[in-house]
């Protein structure tokens, strides 16, 4: 309803495997995919999605969603990880973001240096911090691997919230997998 209201052209389907069968039909287009659906789960649907040569991205949703799950579905290579009760404005925001990346596939990402841009800002340590987040540690793992408190980690990771503008985890996460993260956050210089 929020997006047919915003003048998206959208076609539910039942579940994952009749929106298989049945996506080839379309041209570019977004996937809001559930982690739970019947059949086969959000991230089968993705996994099918990257394997094939349809012009898709996807958008994973949850409303039982952890750090874990956060990290699972962005190196899987969805686009976003939202969690349920989603903003309208949020989801519209998600949607644009996701056909703008098929738009601008095969050219040097701008979300990928926007990322990388507002992780400059980051110190050193928090980009430590950081990691080990996008890894899915526990704040007692991160501050066991860093000699640092578990407070410390606390205190780190809202800072990095702060710095970022993010209002929860899945929203950093979504910042430092398109900086990079696997890659050591590559072209980021300096921390701040």
């Amino acid at each position: 309803m929020m997006l047919r209201t915003a003048h998206y052209d959208v076609h539910p389907w039942p579940d994952g495997a009749s929106f298989l069968e049945g996506a080839g039909a379309f041209g570019p287009a977004c996937a809001l995919l559930d982690i739970r659906m019947p059949d086969l789960s959000g991230f089968e649907v993705h996994a099918a999605i990257e394997k094939s040569d349809l012009p898709i991205a996807t958008i994973i949703l949850t409303g039982h969603g952890d750090v874990a799950t956060a990290v699972r579905a962005l190196r899987a290579g969805a686009i976003n990880f939202l969690e349920k009760p989603i903003k309208s404005s949020a989801l519209i925001a998600a949607v644009d973001d996701a056909l703008a990346s098929l738009a601008r596939q095969g050219k040097s990402s701008p979300r990928s240096r926007q990322a990388i841009e507002r992780l400059a800002a980051l110190s050193p340590r928090e980009l430590e911090v950081l990691k080990g987040l996008a890894a899915g540690q526990q704040n007692k793992s991160i501050a066991l691997d860093l000699g640092i408190s578990p407070r410390t980690v606390e205190v780190y990771r809202a800072n990095i919230m702060e710095k970022l503008g993010a209002s929860n985890l899945s929203e950093v996460l979504y910042v430092a997998f398109a900086a990079g993260v696997d890659d050591d956050f590559a072209g980021i210089e300096r921390g701040g």
